[in-house]
């Protein structure tokens, strides 16, 4: 038992709830969080903004669900205005822009296949001409697969796994990087598997591992612009991509019962925002090439 928030319409209430999770999969990826059991908790109604980011413009990639969604809304709480772009999960989308827009901030979506390099143009360019700059990229958005060994990890596989998870991170920060001011933040999401490897999601976690070291690289390659370079690195988070990659029997055990995970429970997307926001904010004016770790207890490399 735990406390967390459970949506009720439009109002949110505190409540204790278990830790374990009602056995569901999803047949497509990224996955769909309006059909999901329970419904990922991605806004705290007890968080007060502070204008941390007032009149900030951010574009986050995988805005409309999961983790991107709770960064969006922590964003817009301290006065940013929002582009997201995702695949094709309209309603979740259209929903987050709903819900932003209720806390009194813009939110343009554009959806389309950020594996074309010319999509990351198109984000940038209908960002600028929707908001007339960018002050914070937080590339987001992933795939993963199961697989029990490597040797059923097909080169297709292989392939669409690294062009979706890292190439558009190449892509989105070429195509944000012009526009891009002294002040100005991008945060990489990578993942603790980086950190201490999955043996169901070996190209998953590779991506991962390529995720934190572009950051690192690309941190000391900015630098000397101002734009600095951070990354986050979740545990085991609920959302839409647990169902769409795991059995309904992993799912139900999602998060618990495992060494890897001390605090023995899934996360929830709002409580891994606040790093994103760390990150995006003036907070962490003196940090550039790092990762932050909300991933429920577990030690890892930095």
């Amino acid at each position: 038992m735990y406390p967390i928030y459970k949506s009720i319409g439009t109002k949110e209430v505190c409540e204790e709830v278990k830790v374990l999770f009602p056995p569901q999969h999803q047949d497509v990826q990224p996955g769909m969080e309006y059909i999901m059991q329970p419904r990922p908790i991605s806004y705290n109604p007890y968080y007060t903004g502070s204008c941390k980011l007032k009149n900030k413009v951010a574009i986050i990639t995988g805005g409309d669900s999961g983790i991107g969604r709770a960064v969006a809304y922590l964003f817009a709480i301290e006065g940013a205005d929002i582009a997201i772009s995702y695949l094709n999960e309209h309603k979740d989308a259209n929903e987050t822009k709903e819900f932003i827009e209720n806390l009194g901030r813009k939110c343009l979506l554009i959806p389309g296949d950020l594996k074309d390099e010319e999509m990351s143009t198109t984000v940038v360019q209908k960002t600028i001409e929707c908001f007339g700059k960018i002050d914070i990229l937080v590339n987001n958005h992933a795939v993963q697969f199961v697989q029990n060994s490597i040797l059923d990890i097909s080169a297709e596989q292989l392939d669409l796994t690294f062009k979706t998870n890292v190439y558009p991170f190449f892509y989105m920060t070429k195509a944000a990087l012009p526009y891009l001011k002294k002040g100005s933040s991008i945060i990489n999401t990578t993942s603790i598997t980086a950190y201490q490897g999955e043996p169901l999601l070996i190209d998953y976690s590779a991506t991962k591992g390529a995720i934190a070291t572009f950051t690192r690289s690309l941190s000391q390659s900015l630098i000397k612009d101002g734009v600095r370079v951070n990354g986050v690195a979740p545990g085991p988070i609920w959302t839409p991509l647990i169902p769409a990659s795991f059995s309904a029997e992993q799912v139900e055990t999602f998060g618990s019962g495992t060494s890897k995970v001390p605090m023995n429970r899934a996360g929830q997307p709002f409580e891994v925002a606040t790093s994103y926001l760390f990150l995006a904010s003036d907070d962490s004016s003196y940090m550039s090439g790092q990762v932050l770790h909300p991933n429920g207890g577990a030690i890892v490399g930095s």
